[in-house]
């Protein structure tokens, strides 16, 4: 099962990018998330599963197409490779609203919490269960209205 976030048309003015983590398995393997959202439109923009370079190349080419004026992230080295200075702002004071709803996505689903009992099994369950709640959350999954 593949599910992709519809394309956005309009510009966006402020892209924040933030990471993400779960535990999969016996709670051993710690796996990683790129997150980005829409400032000012309240919205999931993208994700990609990965913690590396290669990872942030990923998000990138999915977010290199989208009119998008600027992007603010916190100080992660890899960020800074990918993404044009011009466009880039590194600091923490402006990824507020990505921190929020990364602590909304761990509200919402006990597999993204911190380590508890609830934990993932399979990798691909992960890339499912964000995929499904980001398209609740930006009101695009009618079947659960």
């Amino acid at each position: 099962m593949h599910l992709e976030l519809p394309k956005r048309q309009e510009a966006i003015k402020v892209v924040e990018l933030g990471e993400l983590h779960a535990y999969v398995g016996q709670k051993k393997l710690q796996m990683g998330m790129d997150c980005c959202f829409d400032r000012y439109g309240k919205r999931f923009v993208s994700f990609v599963c990965g913690r590396s370079t290669q990872t942030g190349l990923k998000l990138w080419d999915k977010l290199k197409e989208l009119p998008v004026n600027c992007f603010c992230s916190d100080y992660r080295k890899s960020y800074a490779e990918f993404i044009p200075q011009e466009k880039h702002i590194q600091t923490k004071a402006e990824t507020y609203t990505v921190e929020s709803y990364n602590s909304r996505i761990r509200h919402y689903s006990a597999r993204f919490k911190r380590k508890t009992e609830c934990y993932t099994k399979a990798d691909y369950m992960i890339e499912v269960s964000l995929n499904l709640l980001m398209l609740k959350l930006n009101n695009e999954l009618t079947i659960l209205n």
